[in-house]
């Protein structure tokens, strides 16, 4: 497998929590993961130490790696962090230009696409990444890893916390704050970032769902997530 560094491995996961194929508290085990890139351990151990850095990793004594299990204030701290970053994107955005507008859309209708057709996997990548794709087309480009980060510890609290919000009801909340830009009404897109975020807080469960089982699965997981196309930048 060419070009593969601890980066890459640490971004394929990181791309994994995104597409909700790892779940809050499964294995990665080294030996596992090596054989699945084709690179040696000291490599792998790199790339963890990378993801436990960015608080998606945690290691447990004589058991090994595992993707963390975000605590409800942890949940809570992460939403909070995503609001003050998107919506001080959005309190700071002139009237977009045309071409990035069509980018918007273009991951809308990605979205769409995805939601009638694709897998969860692809569904859930999408609409994640609609987040990271507003930074990065406003602009904000220094940004867009932190609220990749953001957004992946609130999918990963989602995921562990059962929650109940429905894609085609985020995609349509994703349209709306498009349609307030494409206005010009930044004041309204805002708004309607703001109680989006606030609604997919909302619907998580309380409780702690089960975590699905881990074993077999690393290879599938930890695939590139297959888009329907790639959306432009």
């Amino acid at each position: 497998m060419p070009d593969i560094s601890p980066t890459t491995i640490a971004e394929r996961v990181v791309e994994a929590i995104l597409a909700q194929k790892l779940a809050p508290g499964e294995r990665l085990g080294e030996q596992a993961l090596a054989g699945n890139f084709g690179v040696s351990r000291t490599m792998v151990r790199e790339a963890l130490m990378q993801l436990q850095a960015r608080g998606f990793v945690a290691v447990q004594s004589k058991r090994g790696w595992f993707v963390v299990e975000p605590s409800a204030e942890q949940a809570r701290d992460a939403f909070a962090a995503r609001r003050i970053v998107e919506a001080g994107i959005l309190a700071e955005a002139g009237r977009p230009l045309q071409k990035v507008i069509r980018a918007l859309r273009s991951h809308l209708a990605d979205e769409r696409r995805a939601i009638d057709g694709a897998d969860a996997a692809t569904r859930a990548f999408l609409l994640a990444d609609f987040h990271v794709c507003l930074a990065e087309q406003m602009g904000h480009r220094l940004l867009v890893d932190v609220l990749r980060d953001l957004t992946a510890r609130t999918t990963l609290a989602a995921t562990l916390y059962q929650s109940k919000h429905e894609a085609s009801q985020s995609c349509a909340e994703h349209a709306a704050i498009v349609d307030a830009l494409a206005a010009g009404d930044t004041a309204t897109a805002r708004a309607l970032m703001l109680a989006h975020i606030g609604s997919v807080e909302e619907a998580l469960e309380v409780e702690q769902g089960a975590v699905p089982d881990a074993p077999a699965r690393l290879r599938a997981t930890l695939a590139p997530v297959s888009l329907p196309r790639a959306a432009p930048r």
